[in-house]
């Protein structure tokens, strides 16, 4: 299923049971005035928890628009997309998801389109790279909530430590493969754990591997949607991953196809990785224990240092509406009112994301700090996963399972890239 943008833990089974919000009706379906939100629960425990915006959100919905109330049902972000599929083809769709995809469900016709739900101002002020990624065709449907971007971050001390800085002693952050290789090698020679950090591991591959292969000029699909997965681009990135970093050692005591997300940002926050791709709510964990940290822009192929700056990649999690139970009206009504800026900023300044519209990030009252501009600019220029294909879902299960056998020392990227591509393409098929 697709991975969630906040990286905090799974939230306890007591958070994704069905709890109405004050002021709503008692049996979900039961009043025709009630709206059902299932939605992704970004809260690690109680003290994160979602559960207070959802009930000030809904309180004051209420409060606007007397007879329509709002149930929220918080499901861990591991369950989320396969509880909400569950859900429809049993005939009891939700209203309103929050979640990872919507392209299988736009696909089969079961959303209303953003043009029947938002006004014409509400729809253009989605930030560009996200409206597009949720448009099939020219039609949106999946509709950006919050969103990330990702940058190369470095351990200002460990660089600091290596011998890594510039001339007035500042770390000196690598802008190309070779100078990141050679910054990996100090790092080495200093006993870092980890000198870069690989997650190849099956939670999250997908989003390293694209990192990596837009950094060369590749990545997963051309301008006109069709995958490229094996192309000649991709395939000299991972080589070069293999010859380069794996080989020598430089990824760390952990195979990059058994390190796991979550393994490698926590390895981070204990001072044993010199460099990893993160996002802005790691950066903001680690200054918190005091862990100087540096975010750049992924570094790029030397084939490409000559001027050309690839995008970074971007994410975001996406809100959806269902045509099952006929409350269009009422579901218009209440995702204009969920996405006016201060609801969103909150939203998004709770766990460090950035915001999904123009208006939002340019609030004096908005979450970004200084320290998040650089990924709100990143993000502006990004390349999203293609979540717009219906087969997203399972192509993406197929990346995160076997690419991080595409850099083992003694194995063809090639070959690899090819079985991914052909598993790709049967999937396509059948969806």
């Amino acid at each position: 299923m697709q991975r969630r943008i906040f990286g905090a833990g799974a939230a306890a089974a007591v958070l994704g049971l069905l709890a109405p919000l004050a002021g709503c009706g008692s049996g979900a379906g039961s009043d025709s005035g009630t709206l059902r939100l299932v939605a992704a629960e970004y809260g690690g425990d109680k003290a994160t928890s979602s559960r207070p915006f959802w009930d000030r959100v809904a309180k004051e919905f209420t409060a606007a628009h007397p007879g329509t109330a709002v149930e929220v049902q918080l499901v861990p972000w591991a369950d989320v997309d396969r509880e909400v599929s569950r859900m429809v083809k049993a005939g009891k769709a939700p209203d309103i998801a929050l979640m990872g995809s919507y392209s299988d469900f736009a696909a089969d016709g079961r959303l209303y389109s953003a043009d029947e739900l938002l006004s014409v101002a509400s729809e253009a002020n989605f930030l560009a790279p996200l409206a597009e990624a949720g448009s099939i065709g020219n039609t949106l449907y999946g509709l950006p909530w919050v969103a990330s971007s990702r940058l190369l971050f470095f351990n200002e001390a460990l660089f600091k430590q290596a011998g890594l800085t510039t001339a007035s002693g500042a770390p000196a952050a690598p802008k190309t493969w070779t100078e990141l290789r050679n910054a990996a090698k100090a790092l080495k020679g200093k006993g870092v754990k980890f000198p870069y950090a690989m997650p190849l591991g099956p939670e999250e591959a997908h989003a390293e591997a694209m990192i990596w292969e837009l950094s060369n000029g590749g990545g997963y699909s051309d301008s006109a949607g069709n995958y490229t997965l094996a192309s000649d681009r991709n395939i000299e990135t991972f080589r070069w991953v293999r010859d380069n970093l794996v080989g020598p050692g430089l990824t760390g005591p952990v195979a990059p196809a058994q390190l796991n997300r979550a393994e490698a940002f926590a390895a981070f926050l204990r001072g044993e990785v010199g460099m990893l791709n993160g996002y802005p709510s790691l950066a903001h964990e680690a200054r918190a224990r005091g862990i100087g940290v540096g975010a750049v822009a992924m570094p790029v192929s030397d084939t490409l240092a000559s001027g050309e700056t690839p995008p970074t990649v971007g994410v975001a999690d996406w809100i959806m509406a269902f045509r099952q139970n006929g409350k269009r009206a009422g579901i218009a009504q209440f995702l204009e009112f969920l996405y006016q800026d201060k609801n969103l900023t909150e939203f998004a300044g709770r766990y460090h994301l950035l915001p999904s519209t123009v208006s939002a990030t340019r609030t004096p009252a908005g979450a970004i700090d200084d320290n998040d501009q650089q990924f709100l600019t990143a993000l502006r220029g990004a390349q999203l996963y293609p979540v717009n294909d219906p087969a997203w879902v399972e192509v993406s299960d197929t990346i995160k399972r076997n690419i991080g056998r595409a850099v083992e020392p003694g194995r063809d990227p090639k070959t690899v890239l090819e079985e991914i591509a052909a598993k790709t393409h049967q999937a396509r098929k059948e969806n």
